[in-house]
């Protein structure tokens, strides 16, 4: 960080003024965001290239998940470079994954990123140095990014919450003596998601288990809603507990799971203050 730079950034009233002040300042740092997941921000030249939460994959899930990537060729790459600093030009450059298609995929995985911290208020955030990440791509403006993910929300909104809701609840697939229309005639993604959709998983968790993007799953999710072929899950009393990867009911603010009463939002986090900043403001303050 510049000299100079930490009365403003700790003036910062949400995460998206604090963007904008980053942009301005032409700053290179890492926006650490803290709660339940959390997350880390990654600014280049004031310019966004990177997002990473546990609330939906990164490009790793996206190349190894979905076998674009053997385990094996990424951990060869990975051990030529731990500071994750060349991470990118490595996999170009042992012809693993094209340069245009990675690029798309660093993109890919940046917006989807934004979209899940969108659904829930985080705790605090912190500016820190640089930290280096896989990325390739030149960057986004904040004005970009905060309109993708408003076009995303859009896009799935049927009623206030309804964005939340749905990346929150578990599904699981009609019974197939009472499917609406023959799953064989389904794409196949569609077919995916029904199958992944075993009333244990969450759209996250759907979308990490099949490498594919949060927003691209609860869109499918939508989809096959609409037409019958899945529904929330309600667990029995002596139903098998889950064994998808969640929080603890008193993290509420999760990044991939909101709280009921957080409407949607097509903004990043309020308010999220830095190590010397005032607690954090909540929507309502």
């Amino acid at each position: 960080m510049t000299e100079g730079t930490e009365e403003p950034l700790a003036e910062s009233r949400n995460v998206p003024a604090l963007l904008a002040a980053l942009r301005t300042r032409q700053s290179s740092c890492t926006v650490v965001v803290t709660g339940s997941p959390g997350g880390s921000i990654h600014v280049r030249d004031g310019l966004v290239v990177a997002m990473e939460t546990p609330g939906a994959p990164g490009i790793e899930g996206l190349l190894l998940r979905s076998g674009r990537i053997g385990e094996q060729e990424w951990s060869a790459v990975r051990a030529s470079d731990t500071t994750h600093e060349h991470l990118a030009a490595e996999l170009v450059a042992q012809g693993l994954v094209g340069a245009g298609e990675l690029e798309v995929i660093s993109l890919s995985a940046l917006f989807d990123a934004a979209f899940a911290l969108s659904l829930a208020v985080p705790d605090s955030w912190e500016v820190t140095d640089p930290v280096p990440t896989l990325y390739r791509n030149t960057g986004v403006t904040p004005e970009r990014l905060l309109g993708e993910v408003s076009r995303r929300v859009d896009l799935l909104a049927g009623e206030p919450g309804s964005v939340a809701a749905l990346a929150r609840t578990r599904m699981r697939s009609a019974s197939t003596a009472h499917l609406p229309e023959p799953v064989e005639g389904l794409p196949a993604r569609h077919r995916a998601v029904l199958a992944a959709a075993d009333g244990r998983r969450t759209a996250r968790d759907i979308a990490f288990a099949l490498g594919r993007g949060l927003f691209a799953v609860m869109i499918d999710l939508r989809h096959l809603l609409d037409r019958g072929l899945v529904r929330p899950h309600s667990p029995s009393a002596n139903g098998r507990p889950s064994t998808a990867a969640r929080v603890t009911p008193s993290a509420v603010t999760s990044l991939a799971v909101a709280a009921p009463s957080v409407p949607d939002s097509a903004s990043l986090p309020r308010r999220l203050p830095g190590r010397n900043s005032a607690p954090a403001r909540r929507p309502h303050d």
